[in-house]
């Protein structure tokens, strides 16, 4: 999560491998989901990508109001996915409390990195299936 002042939004990057989140995918919907797909077959998959998502990824500021998060896109890396969002925030940011729990339905031992950078600040926040949701202190 990188802050853009200029804009005044946060910018999300998110790193899956491509069989795991296929997996992810496929479990969400109740069919065999494959990324790898033929061209042309993006824009199907993206409102399915945009759902799982939503549901596994919410940001709530320090007053407990959820902050919309917008699914801006995909791309395919070698072996993973990156997943882009963005989340305008035009007031300073002071934390939250941060949901990240991709994939922890299906491992357990499924641990998510969040780096966030907000004005030359940087901190790194862990995920693990007994603390998906983390205040994100940003003394």
């Amino acid at each position: 999560m990188q802050y853009n002042p200029k804009e005044r939004v946060f910018e999300i990057s998110i790193r899956i491998f491509t069989d795991d989140f296929e997996k992810g995918l496929s479990a969400a919907v109740g069919s065999r989901v494959n990324l790898n797909g033929s061209p042309g077959s993006d824009n199907k998959i993206d409102p399915v990508i945009e759902k799982y998502v939503h549901a596994h990824f919410a940001y709530s500021s320090p007053q407990k109001q959820p902050k919309p998060i917008k699914y801006v896109g995909h791309e395919t890396e070698a072996d993973a996915h990156w997943l882009y969002l963005e989340m305008p925030y035009a007031e300073p940011f002071r934390g939250g409390l941060l949901k990240q729990n991709v994939l922890m339905e299906l491992f357990d031992d499924q641990v998510n990195m969040v780096n966030i950078q907000y004005q030359g600040q940087k901190k790194t926040f862990v995920f693990r299936k007994n603390q998906p949701i983390q205040d994100l202190s940003f003394d």
